[in-house]
């Protein structure tokens, strides 16, 4: 499942293709991917012109001129691929190493520069809804959905409040979207190794007993920002065939220190510690025991 900086390259490959051009016409291939598709789709859609792309959380949100916003989910195999003055640019190529299989290609959006956008989506977990933009924030999709990891609601004291008294460990509060939107496996690892703390460790320790941020709490603010800033100028991590805007693997899997290297030594100079593989909740963690605490 691509996290944050795997959709957020997706986001920076379409964006300037797509932004300011208008619809002309929609091919919808079949009737459903996860979800059916929205009621009159093609016609809620041809005409208008997409206004902005934005990210929230693991969403695309596509702003129409007609005040509708096009949603759209990758889920685990979806990706879109770009057909430009005879070129093919797939920004977040995140599915088959022999590369997309025209048999899934589901959604093809014509624009009025000439550009096609075509959506493939081997395994159909992606999904395409409408919604009306003045309704987003309150849309069961985002309703609930915490702060965004790289904007500045994300402060020591925001992670405080929310983990005073909880029971959880650090990993599930952490991956708990309704905490911090679009915090994935992969990264949540990564950033706790950055700060020195146990996945392990009880997520009300972030707080003290007034309530206040603990010096853990101000460790692991700038820990989940910088892993994710620099994930997404690698182009995302390749876990399968993750490639950015211009055909390039995602490289920050290169930079992985902890996370899918159970058994070798941990990187940190002088620790010396052999990183370890737990299971949270059926999801797979691994950190250095001799130096997360």
């Amino acid at each position: 499942m691509p996290e944050l900086p795997e959709v957020e390259t997706v986001r920076r490959g379409l964006a300037p293709v797509v932004s300011g051009r208008r619809v002309t016409a929609l091919d919808m291939r079949r009737p459903d991917l996860r979800f059916p598709f929205p009621e009159r789709f093609a016609e809620r859609i041809v005409g208008q012109e997409i206004v902005s792309l934005e990210r929230r959380a693991k969403y695309l949100i596509a702003g129409l001129s007609g005040g509708e916003d096009l949603v759209m989910h990758l889920g685990m195999t979806g990706r879109f691929t770009i057909l430009q003055n005879g070129r093919r640019d797939t920004p977040g190529d995140y599915a088959n190493a022999v590369g997309p299989v025209p048999a899934h290609d589901h959604v093809v959006l014509h624009l009025s520069d000439g550009t096609r956008i075509v959506y493939n989506d081997p395994r159909r977990f992606g999904f395409m809804i409408m919604m009306p933009h003045a309704d987003q924030s309150q849309h069961p999709l985002f309703r609930g959905l915490g702060v965004e990891p790289l904007g500045s609601d994300l402060t020591a004291e925001y992670l405080a409040g929310r983990a005073r008294g909880k029971k959880a460990n650090l990993k599930a509060f952490l991956m708990d979207q309704r905490i911090v939107a679009g915090l994935g496996n992969i990264y949540v690892s990564e950033a706790l190794f950055r700060a020195g703390l146990s996945p392990n460790r009880a997520a009300r320790t972030l707080a003290d007993r007034r309530g206040a941020a603990t010096e853990r709490a101000k460790r692991l603010v700038p820990a989940i920002q910088d892993v994710l800033r620099q994930a997404i100028e690698a182009g995302g991590s390749t876990l399968r065939d993750y490639r950015d805007a211009n055909g390039a693997s995602g490289a920050f899997q290169d930079a992985f220190a902890v996370y899918d290297r159970a058994r070798h030594v941990c990187p940190r100079p002088g620790c010396g510690g052999e990183i370890r593989r737990v299971v949270h909740a059926g999801r797979a963690s691994f950190y250095c025991p001799r130096c997360q605490k």
